[in-house]
């Protein structure tokens, strides 16, 4: 799955009238970045969620062969946010699969079958791509890799899910690998946040990060970074 229905507030005025998701790197949409880094990994079929100028997409989509199934989850009515947006591809999946999901904006060279393959060789109902870099918002993990809390140093708060004597901080890098079990486990409706939600779930199951601290990784959802990723790509 590809998370595209976002608004893109950080990158007007060029998502005044287009989705992020079309916004161009180096020539190409970066709807179409992470379909091709997706399929060159091996995965057959992905589900894009739309909403801003979803109709855009949606053509993109059709006019375009990327050796690949694509099926379009529609949020035009609601924004459905990031868990809101998961909950709502249930249908689209099968119980037993074991699927990524790729935030749009997140440009890597992470290798997306090692990640896939560890989650599949790992207890984790979740696999959350992590590494140690700074931010504002860390991921708490134990000495197994289990998330085991969230904490912001901007708004000095904390969510302690696993009391532990110490955690690992990590940043998250906007990749998952999910059970398909994680539907039944989520049990608020509506437009929600996914991290909350899978910090209450950690109590009860386990959510693991799968650390990548040698690879490049750039938010896209900043004018700057597009910039940087331009220049990575050129050279």
């Amino acid at each position: 799955m590809i998370f595209a229905a976002g608004l893109g507030t950080r990158l007007a005025p060029l998502t005044n009238t287009m989705p992020k998701a079309m916004v161009p790197v180096n020539g190409k949409p970066m709807l179409q970045l992470q379909i091709e880094k997706l399929r060159d990994a091996g995965f057959t079929y992905i589900v894009i969620n739309v909403h801003h100028f979803a109709e855009q997409i949606i053509d993109f989509v059709k006019s375009n062969d990327f050796g690949v199934e694509i099926a379009i989850s529609d949020e035009t009515g609601l924004l459905l946010e990031t868990g809101g947006g998961l909950k709502k591809v249930k249908d689209f999946f099968a119980p037993g699969d074991r699927f990524l999901l790729h935030n749009v904006d997140i440009y890597s060279d992470i290798d997306l079958k090692e990640m896939y393959d560890y989650h599949l060789e790992s207890d984790n109902v979740v696999t959350m791509a992590v590494r140690h870099r700074k931010s504002t918002n860390y991921l708490l993990f134990d000495e197994t890799k289990r998330l085991c809390g969230w904490k912001s140093y901007k708004t000095d708060s904390q969510i302690i899910s696993i009391e532990k004597p110490e955690y690992n901080e990590m940043a998250f890098s906007g990749i998952y690998v999910i059970n398909y079990e994680l539907f039944d486990l989520i049990k608020k409706e509506g437009a929600f946040s996914i991290i909350p939600v899978l910090l209450d779930i950690s109590k009860m199951h386990r959510i693991g990060g799968w650390v990548h601290d040698n690879k490049f990784i750039l938010d896209l959802g900043k004018p700057e970074s597009i910039k940087k990723c331009e220049e990575y790509l050129r050279n």
